[in-house]
């Protein structure tokens, strides 16, 4: 009997000094340790061919670009960053480092980024590096430079992806002359960095959910499933109105054409105060170690009371959750759900075309 008290007294002991530590490890499939990185907003993570996961985020200080591989999703918490680039000290580059995504073209890896000039940090535009070697984490990061839009004017939050041999771009840039806003571009891509010619805006804030705070659309992030291209994207200022919107086309449909473009005009994904998640934003999608789960890695806030500018609380956390689908094929985010609630969700399965 005293061996069992011993045993009993230990395990409370365990669990109140390291109650994470058990949660952590008693998790259900898909289901993740969240936050998975604390203070890391715009969030990208992709699964290379060997099943490594390599993740990239905003740093708070937006001097910087950092990598973090693993060999699981949970493993990005304790996975060490690697500083693959820094900001200029004056010129192109030298400000507001921002969501930067990692891409495997032809051979090499391509991270997108926005950056601010030294001088001036509102002088928003996109930049491309590059890197031949198999792990992003290592060999030599080249400066490919800007990738110029026709615009030209505020663009930022570059997203990329191929459909039937053809490589698009979509990212976000000042889609009014007469109001004061952000909206999404698409084009063609006629190399890892650069655009076609015809650049057309796909969608404009108009919602009242897309301007609150700001009139923003923004973070592109795309899914192609069950005949349709998805398009997840941000809206509004970047506190607790901060929510994920949702456009999609068909996958024969001329992706260049406006008309393609469905949008919901509701938003998919926003603030939940009773699950204390604030913000929710800036996704982007991979899939489980099984290889066919879909996962969604957003930022999100556990507060939402801030103090001054919002871009500049440091507390966006990267999260992840398991994306389920309707019966019609639609995506289904889970608004009433905790993150790992999602994981043990039943839903029925989508209906592929």
């Amino acid at each position: 009997m005293n061996t069992i008290k011993l045993l009993l007294l230990t395990l409370v002991a365990t669990l109140l000094a390291g109650g994470l530590t058990v949660t952590a490890q008693s998790l259900k499939k898909n289901q993740f340790n969240n936050p998975l990185a604390l203070q890391r907003a715009d969030p990208f993570v992709t699964r290379a061919p060997d099943g490594t996961y390599y993740f990239i985020a905003t740093a708070p200080e937006y001097d910087r670009i950092e990598i973090r591989s693993s060999k699981t999703i949970n493993g990005i918490k304790e996975a060490k960053p690697v500083v693959v680039w820094r900001k200029h000290a004056q010129g192109p580059m030298g400000n507001h480092i921002w969501a930067p995504e990692l891409h495997r073209i032809e051979g090499k890896w391509y991270i997108y980024f926005a950056a601010g000039s030294a001088e001036d940090r509102w002088k928003i535009r996109m930049y491309a590096l590059s890197n031949p070697s198999d792990d992003p984490t290592k060999g030599e990061w080249k400066e490919e430079g800007q990738i110029v839009s026709n615009r030209d004017d505020f663009a930022l939050d570059a997203t990329t992806f191929e459909h039937k041999g053809q490589r698009y771009h979509i990212w976000t840039d000042r889609a009014s002359d007469t109001i004061t806003n952000t909206g999404l571009y698409i084009a063609k891509m006629t190399s890892p960095t650069t655009l076609d010619k015809k650049q057309v805006v796909i969608s404009q804030p108009t919602y009242d959910w897309e301007i609150q705070g700001h009139r923003v659309n923004e973070g592109p992030a795309v899914l192609i499933r069950n005949g349709k291209i998805f398009v997840s994207f941000s809206a509004s200022a970047t506190d607790a109105n901060y929510c994920i919107g949702l456009l999609w086309a068909e996958e024969d449909a001329d992706l260049l054409d406006p008309a393609s473009w469905n949008k919901l005009p509701e938003p998919v994904f926003y603030t939940n105060e009773a699950l204390k998640r604030y913000g929710p934003g800036h996704n982007s999608f991979t899939v489980a170690e099984d290889g066919k789960t879909d996962v969604m890695v957003y930022h999100a806030r556990d507060y939402k009371e801030i103090k001054g500018e919002p871009l500049y609380d440091p507390n966006r956390h990267t999260r992840a959750r398991v994306l389920r689908w309707t019966a019609d094929g639609m995506p289904d985010f889970g608004q009433d759900l905790s993150d790992n609630e999602m994981a043990v969700k039943s839903t029925q399965k989508a209906k592929i075309k």
